[in-house]
């Protein structure tokens, strides 16, 4: 019992001894860590307003400056901290960079998705609070993260798009441009008169709240279908966030003023003929 603890307390006496030789090593790879977290902290927030006025995308530039830009100063941190401690991280980095192309190859759609964030912030095709489509899916954009984008739909659907099939789809940014002009396609039967549909549609057009009387609403012959004359009915509103909305509203002023002056909507007919078969006989 007596040589167990005379050993214990040996080993304590050892281990203080290289505690102590190593003290000055340890109080600097400590100063090194504290001073990688500084160095940090007091450069991000320039770092940020250098993105912000090269018209960096504020999404962007958090991402940026809290992931990639912190794990490269802790990386050179903890080297810098471990070299001074004297220990050998070859070795270690050599193995995580095996790891690290292994776990690539297994995930290659999430780094192509991550890939397709960086073009994404780099051309900027939309931001967020934007009114687009892509695809089937209609909303406005609320979040845009390295792997996905995230818009919410007019029926208050959360759709999260993988970043890699934005790139890949026909995107339309409805609130670029401020003003959007809408289009309500309407067909009327041959035998009813243009003008006269023009001049009840647009009386009823012009009569929406929010429509803009610049530039004014149009209702123009769009061609010749097989069972009518198909019309557009064009107005603008002032921002694409209500586009839906007026979107059914003007169907409606549409069909109701059709109606009230009595002009017949056309519908997809088909007439049937009855043949006579002559007996030559």
């Amino acid at each position: 019992m007596q040589n167990l603890l005379t050993e214990t307390v040996n080993h304590l006496y050892l281990f203080k001894e290289r505690v102590w030789a190593h003290s000055t090593d340890i109080f600097l790879a400590i100063l090194i860590l504290i001073a990688g977290y500084i160095f940090y902290r007091a450069t991000a927030v320039m770092f940020r307003r250098v993105l912000l006025r090269s018209r960096v995308q504020d999404a962007f530039a958090r991402i940026l400056i809290d992931n990639v830009y912190k794990i490269a100063i802790l990386a050179v941190t903890l080297v810098t901290a471990a070299g001074q401690l004297g220990i050998n991280i070859t070795a270690p980095l050599a193995g995580i960079g095996i790891i690290g192309i292994a776990l690539g190859f297994a995930a290659q759609d999430s780094l192509s998705n991550i890939i397709a964030g960086f073009l994404i912030f780099l051309d900027k095709p939309f931001k967020v609070q934007d009114y687009v489509t892509i695809g089937e899916n209609y909303g406005r954009v609320e979040l845009i993260t390295m792997r996905s984008t995230r818009i919410r739909t007019q029926d208050n659907k959360y759709v999260v798009i993988p970043n890699q099939k934005i790139i890949n789809e026909v995107l339309i940014d409805h609130s670029t441009n401020g003003d959007t002009r809408l289009l309500v396609p309407v067909t009327i039967e041959y035998q009813e008169s243009i003008e006269a549909a023009r001049e009840a549609i647009l009386k009823h057009i012009n009569e929406i709240p929010g429509v803009l009387k610049k530039p004014h609403a149009d209702v123009v012959v769009d061609k010749l279908g097989d069972s009518g004359v198909e019309m557009l009915v064009r107005f603008w509103i002032a921002s694409a966030n209500e586009e839906r909305r007026f979107h059914f509203v003007a169907t409606e002023a549409t069909a109701n003023a059709l109606h009230e002056a009595n002009i017949r909507i056309a519908y997809p007919h088909m007439e049937l003929v009855r043949a006579r078969v002559l007996d030559h006989d």
